[in-house]
């Protein structure tokens, strides 16, 4: 008994640590669907910075120390709305008191202003049935915001859609528009929902049925 006493006082610090650092500072992810293609793959681990829209206690949420807010064009993972037990994970389009329009033929507008896109290359990929099908990738740019990203388009149309963004809440969209479950079916992220940050692709392994494995070129990867 002395001994696993001592074996507890020696442990305990570490996982005081740990414990620390998951609540507040750091915490690791993995992506487990399509929906932040191109940006992030099926099997990416990646790290998200807790701290980065304030410090929140566990379990209760409520924050203690605001150290800063969320911006356009973050990539986001916040504790899904309709069940808060699951984390998804995001980018930040709409703002509080913003106006966020989806067109018909997948065109973003955001406060009457629409937003700019370029072509950057096509490849072609398969469905959801496995038929070979050519999809667009687009770099996007957002109004007010220095973040340039890239998202993938199908080909054609989509439902469209108009929301005013509530006070204290936030419109979030997938990067692989046409395969992303969003704010445009669930509607709106509460503040107190925000998780953090991502940062950057610390591991990559998909270990799924057709997965890739383990890819090391993703290792370090930065999240735009």
């Amino acid at each position: 008994m002395p001994l696993l006493l001592d074996y507890s006082r020696s442990f305990f610090p570490i996982l005081l640590i740990v414990i620390v650092v998951r609540s507040f500072v750091a915490e690791p992810f993995r992506i487990p669907s399509g929906s932040m293609i191109p940006t992030l793959e099926i099997g990416d681990f990646i790290l998200v910075q807790k701290y980065a829209y304030g410090i929140r206690l566990p379990i209760t949420y409520n924050k203690i120390i605001n150290t800063g807010k969320p911006e356009r064009g973050d990539v986001v993972v916040f504790r899904y709305p309709p069940d808060p037990k699951i984390n998804y994970i995001k980018r930040l389009i709409g703002l509080p008191g913003d106006k966020i329009r989806w067109t018909a033929d997948k065109k973003l507008i955001i406060n009457d202003v629409p937003v700019i896109y370029e072509n950057d290359e096509n490849y072609l990929t398969k469905d959801r049935l496995g038929r070979e099908i050519e999809v667009s990738q687009l770099k996007e740019f957002l109004p007010d915001s220095n973040n340039e990203h890239k998202l993938i388009n199908f080909p054609g149309f989509s439902q469209a859609g108009e929301w005013q963004v509530p006070e204290g809440h936030f419109f979030m969209m997938g990067d692989n528009r046409d395969n992303s479950s969003d704010s445009r079916f669930w509607k709106f992220v509460p503040e107190q929902n925000l998780v953090g940050k991502a940062s950057f692709v610390w591991m990559h392994w998909d270990w799924s049925d057709g997965g890739d494995g383990f890819k090391a070129s993703r290792i370090g990867t930065s999240v735009d």
